[in-house]
C-alpha cells in the first residue's frame, strides 16, 4: 500500500494534468531551461533500442519520451504510449501527426497500476517524470515489469534532488519557491500543480532507495545515472532471462517418458 503524504489519488492526477496539459510542454522546456530534451535523448543512449521489438513510454503525457524513442529506433520499432490523462494523450497524438510518426507510435489511455498489455510484451518500458505521480509506486514497478521482455530493460527518468551544499541549495530554492511561482501563474492551475511538483519529489525516493526498490521487483543489474549535476536521474534495470527448460527436472523425466 501507498503510504504518500502528497495526495496522488488516480481521479486528482487525472484531473490536474488534464487542466496544465495546454502549457505543459512550455512550462517544461522553460523551467527546466530546455535540458529535458537533453535528458530525454540521454535516455535513448543509455537504454538504445534494440532489433523491431516494441516499446512501451508509460505515463507519457504529450509523448516526447515516446517520439525521441521513435527517432532512436528510426522508425524501425513500434512505440506505444500509455497515459491515464485524455487531455495529454489528444496532444500526444497531434504532436505525433505533425512530426508524421502516427504510424509508427499508438498511444492508450491506461492507468500504470493495471495495463492493458501482455506479459514479456516490451523490449524496453520506460516512463519519465510520472512513476512518482502513479498513486501506489510498487503496483507501477510491477507492471513495468510484467509487460517487459525477458532480458529486456526498464528505464526510469526521475526528477532527484542534488546532493552538493552550494549547488543543492540553489537549486532547492529555485525548485521550492521560483518554479511554483512561475509554473502558477502560466498555467492557472486549480489544483496547484506546480506546487505539488516540489511537494511529490521531495517524497519520492531517489538514488540508492529507488535502485533498492527496483533489485525488489525482480530487476538485475540495476544502476543509476545522475544528469545535470543531480537534477534528474536515470534508472536502469534487466528483467532476468527465464532459466533454460533443460534445468527443470520434469523436462529430462518427459524426455525419458
Amino acid at each position: 500500500m501507498s503510504t504518500a503524504l502528497v495526495d496522488k489519488r488516480e481521479a486528482r492526477i487525472r484531473r490536474m494534468f488534464g487542466s496544465i496539459a495546454p502549457s505543459y510542454d512550455f512550462l517544461n522546456h522553460l523551467l527546466s531551461l530546455n535540458i529535458d530534451h537533453w535528458w530525454r535523448r540521454r535516455t535513448t543512449q543509455l537504454v538504445p533500442p534494440k532489433g523491431a521489438a516494441p516499446i512501451l513510454d508509460l505515463c507519457t503525457g504529450t509523448g516526447d519520451l515516446a517520439l525521441a524513442y521513435d527517432r532512436a529506433a528510426r522508425g524501425q520499432a513500434p512505440i506505444v504510449g500509455a497515459d491515464s490523462c485524455p487531455e495529454m494523450l489528444r496532444l500526444a497524438e497531434q504532436k505525433a501527426s505533425r512530426l508524421r510518426a502516427s504510424g509508427r507510435i499508438r498511444f492508450v489511455e491506461a492507468d500504470a497500476q493495471l495495463l492493458p498489455f501482455a506479459d514479456d510484451e516490451f523490449q524496453i518500458t520506460t516512463v519519465a517524470f510520472g512513476l512518482r505521480n502513479v498513486t501506489d509506486t510498487d503496483k507501477g514497478l510491477a507492471e513495468m515489469v510484467r509487460v517487459t521482455r525477458p532480458g529486456g530493460k526498464v528505464a526510469i527518468l526521475e526528477f532527484s534532488q542534488p546532493r552538493g551544499r552550494l549547488f543543492g541549495g540553489l537549486y532547492r530554492f529555485y525548485f521550492r519557491n521560483v518554479l511554483p511561482l512561475v509554473g502558477q501563474v502560466i498555467s492557472r492551475s486549480r489544483d496547484n500543480a506546480y506546487r505539488y511538483l516540489p511537494a511529490s519529489v521531495q517524497e519520492f525516493p531517489d538514488g540508492d532507495a529507488l535502485a533498492e526498490r527496483l533489485r525488489r521487483h525482480g530487476l538485475t543489474d540495476v544502476d543509476f545515472h545522475p544528469l545535470t549535476f543531480g537534477i534528474a536521474t536515470l534508472y536502469v534495470g534487466t528483467k532476468p532471462l527465464r532459466a533454460p527448460l533443460q534445468s527443470d527436472p520434469r523436462f529430462s523425466e518427459r524426455l525419458l517418458q
